[in-house]
């Protein structure tokens, strides 16, 4: 045996080889696969015989914390029969994807404290002669031997590079981290990541691709363009030295046949003021399409002009194929923050489904230009509310509608893209969401997507700076519209679980997932919860998902969102899960991080389900 505590204090520890059959599905990329559908083709698990399932193995990391709260917002990669993850303190475990055993552990942050934080998973390259797995961790790319876990030194400098160098623009004393996976085409592994929300200075989102084997830079696309770029013209004439943001912080994916990189980019900084970022500020809140061999831009739509509310795009921009006109063509389905989908030709980047500009309200706040209009689908519809008025606020209790009401009635807003103000602006989705990095699962076979998504309306309060502070002006916080108990201040359900027919732009169903047990203990149930992490698909009709704050696992049935079976987790399930079949076996894997902003108990355990 293994002692758990030497485990945990060393680097590196390698175990003795273990045998396998070959792995009849892996699942190798964090959306899934390369498009980031997160979908499988395994069926062992169908919705005939989910309700059967029963935990597999699981595996304790050993490094949560309560204070401060870790979590861990991880997908595993599984590859050849091992698994491959970051754990609560952004450790790269191998496990035995059959039983679970540790097989070794990189911990590139050993005695640090910034040894905390969010890591969305690695990356697993193999291209025949050679096999790797490279580990974005806040601002280093570490490239691993797959077999050892052992640092590949001719990679970068001893096996890593340094994110926060090669940017084309003087990064002194600006922030920078990276938390999703990198993704890899051919012999380029490119990486996104970038500066905060400000109000201080931030580093820029600028995407990067480097060689696989030496780590050296190849190409590099400025998210805020340089003089003579493409978009230029879309922020002030110095926005390219001062400005940050606009960075891919929730994953990319690649089209591997036509050797496209599909980048989603967040707001520019400050969040909720952009006096000093005039114009729409191409290329934030945007769908990119890159050549993934030289980083040049093939075309790009942008889903928020001139962002003041912290609309990023949350998740990986999702490559599909759909029946639109009677033939097949190649898409990519955008969920957001606000709600929508974005449903776009592959190719060229014109709207699948039809998309209105419409009038916005505009800003009175000094030397603020808000664009006049932001793009609205017309379909499909919203899948969250995206409107707060009186009729929705809370009535779960009298206590909380009073309360609810009378903050209520302090604030302006409540209607789409309404204005960050001094008197305090309430909008629907709020900064989390809408959706939020678990994205959407696909369904090939019926053209469908899956997206879970919350209802939280936000609050933001402009407030003139302080003196002695470094910019013109911040926020009072990140103020959730809650009642007295902290439950969402508008009306339930929630949380939903939504399947949209691509072909159509229609609705097939909505149902509310989860409930908090406190109130299902006065007979309020299936109210649905805030969610943290996505949902996967699979041929078996069965949609896999946890996210929610009841610390619930779930197997739900793609074809009427009814619940198959549910499992309660050691801690909440706040990551996206994934399946794979090892030895003949379908397993389906969840992190239980728990913590994060449902502040429930921490936990860092990984636990498989089987029939």
């Amino acid at each position: 045996m293994v002692n758990r505590r030497d485990f945990l204090a060393s680097p590196l520890l390698v175990l003795p080889a273990w045998s396998a059959s070959p792995a009849e599905s892996d699942w190798r990329f964090y959306g899934g696969d390369a498009g980031a559908s997160r979908y499988s083709p395994l069926d062992q698990i169908k919705r005939g015989n989910a309700a059967k399932l029963k935990p597999a193995w699981s595996h304790a990391a050993g490094d949560a914390l309560q204070r401060p709260a870790t979590t861990i917002e991880c997908t595993p990669l599984v590859a050849d029969g091992v698994m491959y993850l970051t754990t609560a303190r952004v450790q790269v475990r191998a496990l035995n994807a059959a039983t679970g055993e540790p097989l070794w552990n990189f911990n590139p942050l050993q005695g640090s404290r910034r040894a905390t934080g969010v890591n969305r998973g690695v990356t697993y390259f193999e291209d025949g002669k050679d096999k790797r797995v490279f580990a974005a961790i806040q601002d280093k790319l570490y490239s691993l031997n797959p077999k050892t876990g052992e640092l590949l030194k001719t990679f970068g400098d001893n096996g890593i590079v340094d994110l926060t160098t090669q940017f084309d623009r003087d990064m002194g004393g600006l922030n920078f981290r990276v938390s999703s996976p990198a993704v890899v085409f051919e012999d380029t592994v490119i990486v996104g990541g970038g500066g905060g929300e400000g109000p201080r200075a931030e580093g820029p989102g600028h995407i990067r691709g480097y060689d696989v084997y030496t780590g050296k830079r190849k190409w590099i696309f400025h998210t805020i363009p340089h003089p003579g770029e493409f978009g230029y013209n879309t922020w002030p004439k110095d926005s390219w030295q001062r400005n940050g943001a606009a960075n891919n912080w929730a994953g990319m994916s690649i089209d591997l046949k036509r050797g496209w990189v599909f980048v989603s980019t967040g707001s520019a900084s400050f969040d909720f003021w952009g006096g000093d970022r005039h114009g729409d500020n191409l290329f934030s809140d945007c769908v990119i399409a890159l050549d993934a061999r030289t980083g040049k831009r093939i075309w790009h739509f942008q889903t928020v002009h001139h962002d003041v509310w912290d609309y990023d795009l949350p998740a990986q921009p999702a490559l599909v194929t759909v029946k639109q006109g009677g033939r097949m063509r190649d898409a990519v389905a955008q969920v957001t923050k606000t709600a929508f989908l974005f449903l776009l030709d592959r190719e060229t980047g014109k709207p699948l489904l039809p998309i209105e500009e419409r009038k916005v309200p505009p800003s009175d706040i000094e030397d603020e230009k808000l664009s006049p209009t932001q793009p609205f689908p017309v379909k499909p519809k919203p899948f969250a509310r995206i409107e707060v008025n009186e009729d929705l606020v809370t009535d779960i209790s009298p206590e909380a509608r009073a309360f609810a009401m009378k903050r209520f009635k302090e604030l302006r807003g409540g209607t789409p893209f309404a204005p960050p103000s001094k008197q305090g602006t309430i909008y629907s989705p709020g900064t989390l969401g809408g959706a939020l990095w678990g994205g959407c699962a696909f369904d090939p076979a019926t053209s469908r997507v899956f997206v879970n998504s919350s209802e939280l309306p936000s609050i933001t309060t402009i407030r003139d700076a302080a003196p002695g502070e470094s910019y013109r002006f911040g926020i009072t916080g990140y103020e959730k519209f809650v009642d007295h108990e902290g439950y969402p201040g508008v009306k339930p359900p929630w949380g939903h679980l939504t399947a949209i027919d691509l072909a159509s732009g229609d609705f097939v169903w909505r149902e509310p997932i989860g409930e908090y047990p406190a109130l299902a203990a006065r007979g309020l149930k299936k109210t649905g919860t805030y969610m943290l992490g996505g949902c996967i698909n699979t041929a078996g009709g069965v949609v896999f998902m946890g996210a929610t704050a009841d610390e619930m696992f779930r197997a739900i049935d793609s074809a009427s969102g009814a619940v198959l079976w549910e499992h309660k987790l050691p801690a909440g399930g706040y990551a996206t899960p994934c399946t794979y079949s090892v030895g003949g076996k379908q397993f389906v894997v969840i992190a239980c991080g728990g913590g994060n902003r449902q502040k429930t108990t921490s936990g860092d355990q990984f636990v498989a389900f089987s029939l």
